[in-house]
């Protein structure tokens, strides 16, 4: 037995010294090891809720563990973006983050902008759309800037609150053409389906909101999409994509990066994007980190031309 024992250990100094000199290497299991939490700023039920589940029953068959997909509403968004932004940076925590993340800061709401997280991949894009009502004489683009020179402020416009998306992407488009941000006037709304009623019922000119929010009062033939003639190369929209905390480390997130992708190119996620209209657009880690830093740049620049800009 004394035997047996001196030799356990001196096989255990052995191994020791082997380990310290770098000849073996110790055991690590294969991440993930366990489930992984995907965070969402926003609320059950909506679009970036519908995104995020579906991503990650696609993450789940990848990476064979579960993804808990955790609601953390609040704040304009400021809530759940903090609490992916603060988390372990272990690949255990991940969240989907949505375009408000490159507006909450220029507001005040929050220090938190983009370069708070470890870019995974964007999944999602929905380019702003201007509509009009069916029997409206705005024929397009150019007609409608036409008419917001000559008369600053006579249009009124909505499709979200103040300084929201849709807000901003009008906005935008109109500073891009050498006009003021306030050049069609905005009337705040609960969101771009009060926004579409009011276009209907004539109590404004023009509706800011994607296609798939309004592609049943086009369908119905009650609103119609304006098209751009200006050959202005002006564009922002909603859009979502998959994040960690700041400090991944690189091993954890090629991984994820590479799941993300295989997610998104599935036929299940193409075909879920069609049915619901969503507009499919993928960029990885790289190439969504840079996304990321152009549009803080292009939405603090239009939230100051419109005065919103803290």
């Amino acid at each position: 037995m004394k035997r047996r024992s001196l030799l356990r250990a001196a096989l255990a100094g052995t191994f020791a010294t082997a380990l310290t000199a770098g000849l073996v290497a110790p055991a690590y299991a294969a991440y993930p090891e366990r489930p992984i939490t995907m965070i969402v700023p926003w609320g059950a039920g909506g679009g970036t809720d519908a995104v995020a589940r579906f991503i990650a029953s696609e993450l789940e068959k990848d990476l064979k563990q579960p993804i808990n997909v955790v609601n953390r509403t609040g704040g304009s968004g400021v809530v759940g973006h903090t609490a992916i932004s603060s988390a372990a940076p272990d690949g255990y925590t991940i969240g989907l983050i949505t375009v408000e993340i490159a507006m909450m800061k220029h507001v005040g709401l929050t220090t938190l902008g983009p370069d708070g997280f470890t870019p995974i991949g964007l999944v999602n894009y929905d380019p702003t759309a201007l509509f009009v009502a069916s029997d409206s004489k705005i024929k397009d683009v150019k007609d409608l800037l036409e008419q917001a020179k000559a008369n600053p402020g006579k249009l009124k416009a909505s499709g979200t609150g103040q300084g929201g998306i849709w807000h901003l992407g009008l906005a935008g488009m109109l500073v891009d053409a050498k006009l003021p941000g306030n050049a069609v006037g905005w009337v705040p709304s609960q969101g771009a389906a009060p926004g579409l009623q009011d276009l209907v019922a004539g109590g404004i000119e023009l509706a800011a909101c994607s296609l798939p929010e309004a592609r049943s009062l086009v369908e119905a033939g009650k609103v119609r999409p304006l098209k751009d003639v200006t050959g202005s190369n002006w564009t922002t929209g909603a859009w979502r994509g998959v994040a960690g905390p700041k400090g991944l480390p690189a091993d954890v997130t090629a991984k994820l990066e590479a799941s993300v992708k295989k997610a998104y190119e599935s036929k299940a996620y193409q075909d879920f994007l069609k049915s619901r209209g969503f507009g499919a657009q993928y960029a990885d880690a790289k190439g969504f980190g840079e996304f990321m830093a152009k549009e803080d740049k292009s939405k603090g620049e239009v939230m100051k031309a419109v005065g919103i800009a803290k």
